[in-house]
């Protein structure tokens, strides 16, 4: 059994009156104090400790009996009343004034892009024979720009034609050997069933019938193969003549008539092409912005844009699609933008100014 000594007890005894007691509703709590006592009464265990052990008695201060033995009965602590400050931080975490909350712009720089633009090439090399536009004319699709002068291409028409003209008489040749042979055959039949031929003489007409049948059904494939030359020949002919491939204005001639242009096959280079065709009426514009930037941005946010020829004259926009990599050189993401209502006068290739405005709730917290 445990036992105490009385210099035990009187240690007990200080150490009580040292414990905390809980907080009257008048007395306000002074925190700058609670961890002196702490110290002090942690020493005091220590100090216990040691002197139990030097008189060569154990006390298991982990057994509940034993602390209310030496300390007393324990009273829980008075709850500390949540601070004014900590309230008001939740407060603002959870419910954010709108104040905090605005409309944030987003601003770049770009230009005018014409996305449906096109380089016109000849497909067939040869001179310009005509030359039926200018720059800055209004064309339609299928108009005619230019005419490309290649007599060897109305050479080789002229012969395929020829080709299946003799291809086509043939034909008709073998049509009627082969309408012969089967009367033949037909009629050589009917004499073998009497007896009145041989029988090597029906075999006979048996096999130039047979030899008629393939020899107008290779008449037929040469007729084919001439009517395929044909369209070649005509086709190359009908490419001499440049049409325009879609509506859209000639910002661009690189030729004149009389030139001799290369085919497009044989083109190295854009600078080779014969004029460059652009559709202004569906102008958009390609703007870069900060990659910081993006996180907010949806398509379908709108915004305005100045161009530096009309900075007086804004005209409203719209995200139609974000890049999908980002400038790893410049830390900036490309956008195409919709146009609505631009000034009179707007070009590919002005440069402009953009602001996109992100709607509140798509907006950050403000730091």
């Amino acid at each position: 059994m445990t036992t105490l000594t009385e210099n035990d007890r009187k240690l007990a005894e200080t150490l009580k009156s040292l414990s905390i007691e809980p907080l009257t509703a008048q007395q306000k709590p002074r925190r700058k104090t609670l961890p002196w006592i702490f110290g002090v009464a942690i020493t005091a265990a220590v100090g216990l400790g040691v002197a139990l052990v030097s008189t060569g008695h154990w006390v298991d201060l982990q057994s509940p009996l034993d602390l209310e033995r030496l300390f007393g009965e324990f009273e829980p602590a008075a709850a500390t009343p949540m601070s004014q400050t900590q309230k008001v931080s939740d407060t603002l975490v959870d419910n954010p004034s709108p104040a905090r909350i605005a409309a944030r712009e987003i601003t770049g720089s770009g230009f005018v892009i014409a996305p449906r633009s096109t380089s016109v090439f000849s497909k067939y090399e040869g001179a310009i024979h005509s030359l039926n536009v200018e720059v800055g004319d209004q064309v339609e699709a299928g108009q005619v720009l230019a005419i490309i002068d290649a007599p060897e291409a109305q050479f080789a028409l002229e012969k395929a034609k020829l080709q299946k003209t003799s291809a086509d008489l043939a034909l008709k040749a073998r049509e009627i050997a082969l309408v012969q042979a089967i009367a033949t055959y037909n009629r050589n039949k009917i004499l073998a069933q009497r007896s009145a031929i041989s029988r090597s003489a029906f075999e006979q007409a048996e096999t130039n019938w047979k030899s008629a049948i393939n020899l107008e059904q290779q008449a037929r494939q040469d007729v084919l193969s001439a009517e395929l030359a044909v369209e070649i020949a005509q086709e190359q002919v009908d490419e001499l003549t440049i049409r325009a491939p879609f509506a859209g204005t000639v910002t661009q001639i690189n030729a004149r008539v009389s030139d001799t242009i290369l085919a497009r096959v044989d083109s190295v280079r854009e600078s080779q092409n014969l004029l460059v065709l652009v559709d202004t009426s569906s102008l958009v514009i390609d703007a870069s912005v900060a990659e910081k930037a993006i996180s907010p941005l949806q398509p379908g946010a709108t915004g305005e844009a100045m161009l530096d020829a009309f900075p007086d004259q804004p005209f409203e926009i719209t995200l139609q699609r974000i890049a999908p990599i980002v400038s790893a050189d410049r830390g900036t993401i490309n956008l195409r933008l919709s146009i609505s209502a631009p000034p009179e006068g707007i070009r590919p290739n002005m440069a402009a100014r953009i602001r996109l405005l992100i709607s509140p709730q798509n907006a950050q917290l403000e730091p």
